[in-house]
């Protein structure tokens, strides 16, 4: 019995990587780009981003295997066979790496270190006060699924208030439920440090917009690590040079890689990273397709299911 033909579409990062590295014995790998295959021969497809509509083009494709935590790539594609399972990238090191990233960038705002970095460049010896306590700040987190999870818990140990919101009701210790439309404001008048985790999807697409940055605290700070769609950029400018939010993190943008005329590579209150605050790693990714794999050619259910109608 011939094997299934797994199609990887790799991401620029991984283009130093081979074949034998997403090979393994109970599929055959082919390598979008480098290897030749005829449609037709493709059971099952794991990547990133697609071009839109090329999905579509392998007939006899069974299942979709996202290589990254989102599937909003696949689904804003309005040729995207929606009969077909779609499965995301579910992994604790890469949920760690997000929190690691938010937890630092918390920090060096809490904490004012980029006023002493200024300060270290003019050899200015300048000592001053926290502005604000710990117990006093309070951490909101914007998605309370498996990565906006990990985030919450890893700010507790450092003394934050923190509370989350999600669609539904969340269950986790010492971290304060907001849930459902009706607490959204209530939600985000105790975020002093907004961090937006959510799936992008239609109903969440530019909802970091003016309207909900008035209804933070003055002098907020947002930090966006879901993903660009979520942000209107020329509304978070406007808030940030009215004064009334205090600052930014981006990891992610609305066009990738961030063009050079933008404005927020060098607004005083932006940090801008080029969207590593959680990378997949190449070799648990490959033991995730095996498994994907393993379980369609058995008839067991995919693990991390989306429901193409939500959206995550």
């Amino acid at each position: 019995m011939a094997k299934p033909k797994v199609l990887f579409l790799l991401s620029p990062g991984w283009n130093a990587l081979g074949k034998d590295s997403f090979s393994h014995d109970s599929y055959e790998a082919v390598i979008h780009g480098r290897d030749d295959y005829a449609p037709g021969d493709i059971t099952y497809f794991s990547g990133f981003r697609p071009a839109p509509g090329f999905l579509k083009t392998l007939p006899n494709l069974q299942a979709v295997f996202s290589l990254g935590a989102g599937v909003d790539a696949f689904l804003v594609d309005p040729e995207f066979p929606r009969h077909l399972p779609l499965t995301r990238f579910v992994n604790p090191t890469l949920a760690h790496e997000m929190a690691q990233y938010v937890t630092m960038h918390v920090l060096i705002a809490h904490r004012g270190q980029r006023e002493f970095d200024a300060a270290q460049a003019s050899c200015e010896w300048k000592q001053r006060m926290l502005a604000r306590a710990s117990r006093d700040t309070r951490i909101g987190i914007l998605g309370l699924g498996d990565i906006g999870g990990s985030v919450a818990t890893s700010l507790l140990p450092f003394d934050f208030p923190v509370s989350g919101w999600s669609r539904t009701r969340k269950d986790i210790p010492d971290v304060k439920s907001y849930a459902g439309e009706g607490e959204m404001d209530a939600f985000l008048a105790a975020s002093d440090y907004l961090v937006c985790v959510l799936p992008l999807t239609p109903a969440t697409r530019g909802i970091l917009n003016a309207r909900l940055f008035a209804k933070l605290p003055k002098g907020a700070v947002v930090i966006n690590v879901a993903r660009g769609g979520h942000l209107i950029e020329d509304d978070l400018i406007a808030a940030l040079d009215s004064g009334h939010l205090a600052g930014a993190v981006l990891d992610v943008f609305q066009v990738e890689p961030l063009p050079v005329e933008s404005p927020i590579w060098k607004h005083p209150k932006i940090t801008a990273t080029p969207h590593i605050a959680g990378i997949t790693d190449p070799m648990a990714a490959r033991d995730y397709v095996v498994d994907c794999v393993a379980r369609a050619e058995s008839g067991k259910p995919l693990p991390n299911l989306i429901d193409v109608g939500k959206g995550y």
